[in-house]
């Protein structure tokens, strides 16, 4: 029997502030335990909290990216419940008129010609403080509390409930990973805690209303998002037909198993007694704030796919080249050099060999040793035939070594240029065709493969100099 899968996403995106949302204590990751608190974060009696400017800054720049409502009149809440490592016994949060409402975010799914957008709509994104964390190792059966986290800014993703499966679900996290990391609210570093998800699963008949969902806690890598929801689903599917009910719960994925455990049973809205703090006053954020943080965003993603497509790339292709913003800048700063002509070239190097390089040693692209100015200029001299790619690949190696040369002094260097003379490349197919007899006869008499053994002879001939497309040209003319 089929069911159909639900899936929201709530995610915590730590924002890139120095100091904590309503505290001056940093937000730097490493110190000691207990090092970055202040009376504030430690709920000293009299003190008062003071919000962030540059906290409220980051949500509207994330709602702006996303094309949400921004609400200019937004307050601060009470979210009452428990915490043992946050010392108020309270946590502060939005609950009605939360910074940024609505808004979308549009995934790239498939590849090549079957890539296929689909809009996952977004309730709303809410600021609030983080808790701090509790150590329970290493002191001898007792648990330890760390505060340094509490009162860190945190701003809370919500979408609709509009995902059908644990791929959707994981390109959804991608994509929001990728947009948070290029408008620069959030670095996006998961094991640090910087960006973590909860996943709400739940299956239903199709048609049928929303099934009871339970909620997968702090999912801090894709991997185990997939794991974790794929295997919730199948639990969830064989409940349901052994006639037991789904009870709404919180649950934790434990990936040495694979599998995700109750942890208590989940709240509701009503079960946190949310009331505006009074410490606190509405924010309220002007049209001329909003304006400028407007006047300093980048190029979102979707504008600059647009563009490169209006290049001549592909939807796949252009999804690639802006996977992140780190390779966008990667990649228009190589195609300055090699010319927008080049754009498919330039993907391609970039998609290719270059991305594989990274992958097989390990570094991330600011540390390439190949600058994109190198790399474009080594896709131009391939675009105007001074070398072929055979040998491009020759010359991006000797790029990779780190000698700081550029690909035209490899290229004089080495001698690598290719041979275009027309006389000595038909030398060249003369002297091949006299030594090869037997591939001349197996083409004429309509063996095709003759013909690249034939061009592999006279490329090792040339030491694979010669232009390619005239040694083809020469050849099939010599061959009637």
């Amino acid at each position: 029997m089929t069911w159909e899968v639900v899936i929201g996403i709530e995610t915590h995106a730590q924002l890139a502030t120095q100091s904590k949302i309503f505290s001056g204590a940093s937000t730097a990751f490493g110190a000691e335990p207990n090092a970055q608190t202040s009376l504030i974060d430690l709920a000293m009696p009299g003190v008062l909290p003071v919000v962030n400017r540059e906290a409220v800054g980051c949500a509207i720049r994330f709602g702006l990216a996303v094309g949400s409502k921004i609400d200019q009149h937004s307050i601060f809440a009470r979210k009452n419940y428990f915490y043992p490592d946050l010392p108020k016994g309270y946590q502060i949060s939005q609950f009605e008129n939360p910074v940024v409402v609505g808004g979308q975010i549009v995934l790239q799914l498939g590849q090549g010609d079957d890539l296929v957008e689909k809009v996952v709509n977004l309730t709303r994104a809410h600021m609030e403080e983080d808790a701090g964390k509790s150590l329970h190792e290493d002191f001898q059966g007792r648990t330890g509390v760390d505060l340094n986290r509490a009162g860190t800014p945190l701003l809370e993703i919500v979408t609709e409930p509009e995902m059908r499966s644990s791929a959707e679900a994981v390109a959804y996290a991608r994509a929001l990973h990728s947009l948070v990391r290029w408008i620069g609210i959030c670095d996006g570093n998961m094991q640090e805690g910087s960006f973590r998800c909860d996943a709400n699963v739940s299956v239903r008949k199709p048609g049928q209303p929303f099934g009871t969902r339970r909620e997968i806690k702090n999912l801090n890598s894709f991997r185990f998002m997939q794991q974790a929801i794929d295997y919730e689903v199948q639990w969830q599917i064989n409940e349901l037909e052994e006639g037991r009910a789904i009870q709404q719960a919180t649950v934790l994925f434990d990936p040495d198993t694979g599998e995700t455990r109750a942890m208590r049973s989940k709240e509701d809205a009503q079960d946190y007694r949310y009331f505006p703090d009074p410490d606190l006053l509405p924010i309220v954020i002007s049209d001329e704030w909003i304006d400028r943080v407007r006047s300093e965003m980048p190029e979102l993603p979707q504008a600059m796919r647009e563009r490169f497509q209006a290049l001549g790339l592909s939807a796949y292709d252009a999804a690639a080249v802006t996977a992140s913003l780190e390779i966008a800048r990667y990649y228009e700063s190589a195609l300055k050099v090699a010319g927008n002509a080049q754009a498919k070239v330039a993907a391609n190097w970039i998609m290719g060999d270059f991305s594989a390089r990274l992958n097989r040693e390990g570094l991330d692209i600011e540390a390439a040793p190949v600058t994109p100015e190198q790399l474009g200029g080594l896709i131009a001299r391939i675009a105007d035939q001074t070398i072929s790619n055979a040998i491009g690949k020759k010359v991006f190696d000797a790029l990779w070594q780190g000698q700081g040369k550029s690909a035209d002094e490899i290229i004089e260097a080495q001698g690598l240029k290719q041979i275009t003379d027309t006389g000595a490349i038909e030398a060249l197919v003369d002297e091949v065709l006299a030594a090869n007899p037997g591939n001349v006869a197996e083409f004429k008499a309509g063996k095709e493969k003759a013909l690249n053994a034939l061009v592999g002879q006279i490329m090792k001939a040339a030491k694979g100099k010669a232009n390619p497309q005239q040694v083809n040209d020469l050849l099939r003319q010599k061959l009637g």
